[in-house]
């Protein structure tokens, strides 16, 4: 096969993984075949790396993995970290400040590997900030934490943090209705400081289940809809780690494809050489991607990764 791509970039959700959360036995194949034929292969995802690694040993990969929207570049068989892209002190303050002021339990996501290796506390993926502690954490958050067996520890203050220096992420998950003044802050008053992100969450019908018991009604409405409102580092994205990882291993960025669906694929469907949009992509995925394949219950990696392969794209 003659393929003009040394790198393919892929999106876990809404891309690789079928709206049930899974990956079908046709994008393995698909996988194998590319990393047969010489190409690397990268999962980047906006989850944690104990979130994802799963899916990385599911399709037979044990290399880089990008995760956390690109905060961390993670090595898929060790758990090392191989990048960090880390929020300053200064700036994670004035975002869990402006978290719990609006009502929220600020999620604070932290290196797990590094702070695992530090000794200090237990390992733990989540530090949640809130004077109300437990009870602040919204029932999605709940039901996902414990869906992935996901460490977290939660303090009443961010002082109470033994690892500031290892912040990549601070983020909310709540309905459109309770996210949106937050959010609205965020873009009027953090613009300049952050990369963030407001797009609707991950919600099986088992976690949507979860919250309408939690809340004592259906979730059928789009103020009621699940939104992740995430603040970053200004320099984060997934690109920008696919670029330095890319530069680690040698590989021009003119030869990278990216796949992707969603608002934290934008960058990395902009600045591949080849960006493919799946099928049931949002318009601004849409928009800048080179390329359109199936969607993501039709097995379009499968098909992008196949087109890519012949030398068609």
């Amino acid at each position: 096969m003659a393929t003009n791509y040394d790198l393919i970039a892929i999106d876990l959700d809404g891309t690789l993984l079928c709206t049930r959360g899974r990956v079908s036995e046709v994008n393995r194949a698909a996988i194998r075949r590319a990393v047969d034929a010489g190409v690397q292969v990268c999962i980047c995802t906006g989850r944690g790396l104990n979130e994802c690694k799963h899916f990385a040993a599911q399709v037979g990969l044990d290399g880089p993995l990008v995760v956390a929207g690109g905060a961390i570049v993670s090595d898929a068989a060790t758990g090392r970290t191989l990048r960090r892209f880390p929020m300053r002190l200064d700036l994670v303050e004035r975002l869990v400040g402006c978290m719990n002021a609006h009502g929220h339990a600020a999620l604070v996501l932290k290196d797990p590997a590094s702070v695992a290796e530090s000794g200090l506390v237990p390992g733990h993926d989540y530090l949640i900030v809130s004077p109300e502690g437990e009870n602040a954490v919204d029932p999605i958050s709940r039901w996902w934490f414990k869906a992935h067996d996901i460490r977290y520890h939660i303090v009443p203050s961010l002082g109470d943090d033994e690892h500031p220096e290892l912040t990549v992420r601070v983020g909310v998950c709540g309905t459109r209705t309770r996210t949106r003044a937050a959010a609205h802050e965020l873009r009027e008053v953090f613009a300049d400081d952050v990369t963030f992100h407001h797009f609707h969450a991950v919600v099986p019908a088992e976690a949507a289940a979860h919250a309408a018991a939690h809340s004592g009604r259906h979730v059928d409405t789009d103020a009621d809809q699940i939104l992740i409102l995430e603040a970053f580092d200004k320099s984060v994205s997934k690109w920008n780690a696919i670029g330095w990882l890319a530069s680690e291993r040698g590989i021009d960025t003119a030869r990278v494809a990216a796949i992707g669906n969603d608002i934290n694929d934008i960058a990395m469907l902009r600045g591949a050489a080849c960006g493919v949009a799946m099928g049931n992509a949002i318009p601004e995925a849409r928009a800048v991607a080179d390329r359109h394949t199936l969607e993501n219950d039709a097995d379009g990696v499968a098909h992008a990764i196949d087109l890519i392969l012949a030398g068609e794209w």
